[in-house]
């Protein structure tokens, strides 16, 4: 079993493998177990090409997950090309010499795995995690687009993926409110030219202007095996791991040096105020934003415990001075570190009518309160004791694990480095805080940004004062001359991919069940890996109690929303700061038919959690002022949602799947949240926050016997019956309609097709079936729609096509935001690959893609304590037999061609009968969709028909 609360046994050694035909990596380090000091063992080698080698084994679960990173991010970019690094990240999903066009995801999902890559401002990693027989395969895979990317690079994969990452911009910030705000914000902070002064995902100008050439020196220059850190974790064997990248990565030539980059810290001279108009946001923002420390510096914890005390949680000082008055809708402190520079950031969401050149004045008293206050003894030890959990739960999987290796060495050269981060957070000490205070926020320089709305353009915390100037600046030259590539000398037939070693055993968690009085039915299993307990509690009632409330939909949010508020004996603030000195959490959230209460803690501070949990189900009080301000606050985010067209894709498709009236169609809107009273919350508590048929999952390192004493107290709540009302069944499509809601300037349009399916959850049935079908449709990286919309026609970031089940319906859907320009082509190749898919089916190929990769990736379900968990709660709520994974597997091995057309003719819409969402510019898509003769219905961002013709 993994365990990683551990003492640190170090070697650094210096020697060599006695095989000639493998000698070739130098073990470097080796950290072993022993003790109790907070560690992860690991060996570590060094390739004479400069590759770092770092294993961690760990044997308790069938999977291993392998990260390459290389330590080169937006940081490494210049004037002109912002974005590369992002945009090249993207190109290396793209193939390389032995792996063919749009085959590495296909390759990595059909093993059942999972990958992906990220880009930073200071490095790029890439990742996947696979069943542990997957190994050789997956470091094949790594070091062909290592060694081998260039020649496989053509000017339409170039183009394709431009076109994708610009799609990523306009569905990520330019789309979408406050999307820009850290743009205008680092624009203005850092000196023209530093290369944190552009966000990592670059400016479309500049992505419009680089071409082949410059992505392939960019691929020279930083993606040498010298420049990069291979960590591999899971059930593997250090010997074996070693062996393969001496074998795959050996023969990969060095590339350039590359030395560590050291800027001079932003400099202010004076408050540098800027504004930006945001025509998605409907609430002005004032952004404070103070030059600080790099990570790893002495003064980063203390700055994280100053942000801490004074922006985040419901006890701290901006809460209280702007959220609890209702002065905002909300207010944060963050400090962020990257390896050339930090921020510090307060920000503040004003409600309407607010002036910012005042909130900036309650702000600067907020800080002077601050200062008054003091750090006091709770502040330190609620901060200690929740990074110390928070870094525990980081290191529940072996992702987890190997990312914090491979950040550790690449950021500070010490991969063995967990219980030194550690330890610095756990130093933090009163003094230290007031140092850093006043050392970087006191009195100091701030970019303070006013982000302007709709009709409040004036709105400024002060006039403009500063323009970002050009003088000085001094092009650094970034080693791009005289550079080439040579490809490796191999003594083996490189393109030819290994074959999957044995696949490895997969169990499902052995678990206990119980049922107490009131029906409450208990299931659990013992987890030993981390010392982490997790709890989840599923109270019946939830969103569909809305029903019995009409015109207060959005009652059941409310409550859950309330239910993080005082207590008989706990003020909000006082009851978030006893379980944060713990590291605990509880979390209360409104689900369709229930009220969901999340727990995690360690194992160590179980009884006290337990303890405020009893507190926080039994003992709830809901205040007047509570309620006042959580229900404004709620009415202003529905504003802002308003102009989010995902969420109003999402809102509406439902409402015209399910029709007007319907209980699943009920949407949330300010009127009906402005309907609820104060008596409506309690009133819900009273009749609808009952224990009877509650549902409680444990999972962690404990026993049946220990956690069932310590639930007794959930026979003191109210005991009565729940009653959902009845539901209906949805009206049937009769012909394909398109809905129109117009967002006025959106760069996007997002798209919502399909139909309610007349299916419910089942695991062994149609609906189990049905997702097996539909997988290489829409289901996959690799299936039809997200290849043709994505990766050949680059008109989006992603589209996927889904069912989506519970015990009570069954939603057939396909969901992408697509490049607006391109709405009514993608409209037509979405059809005809719905058409298609109906008609025929899938092939041969994809079947066998399909069995392997849904098959496969049962390894990698029940890793952490929170899979373990959902696997769990899914058994009690639907009544599933133990056996049922393995079942699902034996019937994926005989699901054939057949019965996959059967169902595809059933289920997949007929694109004559299914209804269309369009969330968009309407005076740019709708001409365009006049050619399909559906007839279009405009409505608007409630799903409510808009009367009159178009304008």
């Amino acid at each position: 079993m993994k365990r990683i609360l551990l003492s640190v046994a170090v070697y650094a050694i210096s020697l060599y493998h006695s095989d000639p035909v493998a000698a070739q990596a130098r073990l470097v380090e080796k950290i072993t177990a022993n003790g109790s000091g907070l560690t992860i063992p690991y060996e570590k080698y060094v390739l004479p090409n400069g590759l770092t080698i770092i294993v961690h084994e760990d044997h308790s679960d069938p999977v291993v997950h392998v990260d390459v990173t290389y330590h080169v991010g937006s940081a490494r970019e210049e004037i002109g090309k912002s974005g590369f690094a992002h945009f090249f990240e993207h190109m290396m999903f793209q193939g390389s010499d032995n792996v063919a066009d749009e085959q590495h995801f296909r390759i990595i999902t059909e093993a059942g795995g999972t990958l992906n890559g990220t880009t930073n401002r200071d490095r790029t990693n890439y990742f996947e995690t696979v069943p542990s027989n997957q190994l050789e395969k997956m470091l094949w895979l790594e070091a062909d687009r290592m060694g081998f990317f260039l020649d496989a690079v053509t000017q339409q994969k170039f183009e394709v993926q431009r076109a994708t990452v610009k799609n990523e911009r306009g569905q990520r910030y330019d789309n979408v409110a406050y999307g820009l705000v850290n743009e205008v914000t680092a624009k203005n902070l850092y000196p023209y030219g530093h290369p944190y002064s552009w966000l990592t995902i670059g400016y479309i100008e500049d992505l419009n202007r680089v071409n082949v050439d410059d992505l392939k020196h960019f691929f020279m220059r930083w993606y040498g095996p010298n420049n990069a850190v291979l960590t591999v974790g899971g059930n593997v064997n250090t010997k074996e791991v070693v062996a393969l990248a001496e074998k795959y990565f050996g023969p990969i030539p060095r590339g350039p040096e590359v030395h560590p980059v050291k800027l001079r810290a932003p400099v202010l001279e004076r408050d540098r105020y800027v504004s930006m108009k945001d025509d998605y946001a409907k609430l002005p923002l004032l952004r404070m934003v103070f030059p600080t420390v790099a990570s790893y510096h002495d003064d980063e914890p203390a700055l994280d415990c100053l942000a801490d005390i004074i922006g985040q949680g419901n006890n701290s000082i901006l809460h209280k001075d702007f959220v609890k008055t209702r002065k905002s809708v909300s207010a944060y402190t963050a400090h962020y570190a990257s390896e050339l520079a930090g921020e510090f950031i307060v920000a503040v969401t004003t409600y309407p009518g607010q002036q910012l050149a005042e909130i900036e004045q309650d702000l600067r008293a907020s800080l002077a309160s601050f200062e008054a206050r003091g750090v006091q003894d709770d502040d330190i030890i609620r901060f200690r004791n929740r990074y110390e959990a928070d870094l525990v739960y980081r290191l529940e999987s072996v992702a987890g694990k190997v990312s914090r290796l491979a950040a550790y060495h690449t950021f500070t050269g010490d991969a063995n480095y967990t219980a030194k981060e550690l330890d610095r957070y756990m130093s933090v000490t009163k003094e230290d805080v007031m140092r850093v205070y006043n050392r970087y926020i006191k009195d100091k320089h701030a970019v303070m940004l006013s982000v302007l709305v709709k009709g409040d353009t004036l709105n400024k915390a002060a006039e403009d004062n500063y323009t970002v100037s050009v003088e000085g600046y001094t092009p650094p030259d970034y080693g791009y001359e005289g550079l080439s590539s040579g490809k490796p000398s191999d003594t083996f037939d490189r393109s030819v991919m290994p074959a999957a070693g044995p696949a490895p055993l997969v169990s499902v968690p052995e678990y206990w069940r119980r049922d107490l009085p009131g029906n409450i039915r208990v299931i659990g299993t013992v987890s030993d890996e981390i010392p982490v307990v997790n709890l989840l509690l599923y109270f019946k009632g939830g969103a569909m109690i809305d029903a019995y409330y009409p015109d207060k939909t959005g009652l059941a949010s409310l409550f859950s929303e309330m239910m993080d508020e005082d207590t008989e004996n706990y003020t909000a603030e006082a009851f978030t700061t006893e379980l944060q000195k713990l590291g605990s959490r509880i979390e209360v959230q409104a689900a369709r038919d229930g009220i969901q209460v999340q727990v995690r803690t360690l194992h160590k501070h179980l009884d006290r959690t337990i303890a405020l949990l009893e507190e926080r189900l039994l003992r709830s009080v809901f205040t007047e002022e509570a309620f006042e301000t959580n229900r404004k606050r709620t009415m202003e985010n529905l504003k802002n949602l308003k102009n989010r067209p995902s969420y109003v894709a999402g809102s509406v498709f439902n409402k015209v799947n399910y029709g007007e009236g319907h209980i699943l169609a009920r949407t949330t809107t300010e009127k009906t949240v402005g309907n609820i009273q104060l008596a409506d919350v309690r009133d819900f508590y009273t009749r609808y926050f009952s224990h009877r048929n509650a549902n409680v999952v444990v999972v962690g390192p404990v026993s049946e016997q220990e956690i069932l004493s310590k639930l007794d107290f959930l026979q003191q709540m109210r005991g009565h019956e729940v009653k959902l009302p009845v539901i209906t069944a949805a009206p049937q499509v009769k012909k394909t309609k398109i809905y129109m809601v117009d967002i006025p300037n959106a760069a996007q349009t997002e798209f919502r097709i399909g139909y309610v399916t007349g299916m419910k959850y089942d695991a062994l049935g149609d609906y189990y079936r049905s997702t097996v079908m539909n997988y290489p449709l829409g289901g996959a990286f690799n299936s039809r729609l997200n290849l043709d919309l994505r990766e050949d026609k680059g008109w989006t970031y992603g589209a996927r096509s889904y069912f989506d089940a519970d015990q009570y319906s069954c939603t057939y859907g396909f969901s992408a935001g697509i490049k607006a320009d391109a709405t009514d082509s993608a409209m037509l190749s979405i059809i005809r690959i719905l058409a298609e898919y109906r008609k025929t089916g899938m092939t041969g190929e994809e079947l066998k893609f399909t069995r392997n990769s849904m098959g496969q990736s049962d390894a990698r379900k029940y890793e952490t304590g929170q899979q373990k968990a959902v696997f769990l709660f899914n058994i009690l709520t639907y009544d599933l037999p133990s056996d049922y994974a393995q079942k699902q597997n034996e019937l994926l091995d005989r699901f054939d061609i057949s019965e996959a057309n059967a169902l595809a003719g059933k289920y997949i819409p007929d694109v004559n009968k299914m209804n269309v969402v369009l969330v968009g510019d309407k005076h740019k898509v709708w001409d365009g969709l006049q050619q399909f003769g559906y007839e279009i219905v405009e409505l608007d961002s409630e799903g409510n028909k808009v009367s009159g013709k178009r304008q």
